[in-house]
């Protein structure tokens, strides 16, 4: 039986390893998302991002990670926003079980 994830108030996981692919998805859920091959390939980038920085990223530079991780068609707002609508460092964030990144709406 999954243990109910305990959310802060703008339901991101209190604790992040609480964080399992299953986790993600019922995220992912929450927000509309069906995860495809493309958001779990942007959310394991988040998570190396914050293991390596110890931050969530603000959109300009998880855009500049993912460029360089992926290259430039990849490392697009809009290719983001496409996956991850309203704003996409605040929900890949929130699915990837990282916290809130700073400055986002």
């Amino acid at each position: 039986m999954e243990k109910a994830l305990i959310l802060d108030g703008d339901g991101h996981l209190v604790h992040l390893t609480d964080w399992s692919e299953h986790a993600a998805q019922q995220l992912a859920a929450s927000e509309n998302i069906v995860l495809t091959d493309a958001h779990w390939e942007i959310i394991y980038l988040l998570k190396e991002f914050h293991q390596r920085f110890e931050l969530s990223p603000p959109m300009r530079p998880l855009v500049k990670y993912i460029a360089q991780k992926l290259g430039k068609e990849k490392g697009r707002s809009i290719y983001l926003m496409q996956l991850f609508p309203p704003s996409p460092a605040r929900v890949a964030s929130k699915i990837a079980g990282l916290p809130r990144p700073e400055n986002c709406l």
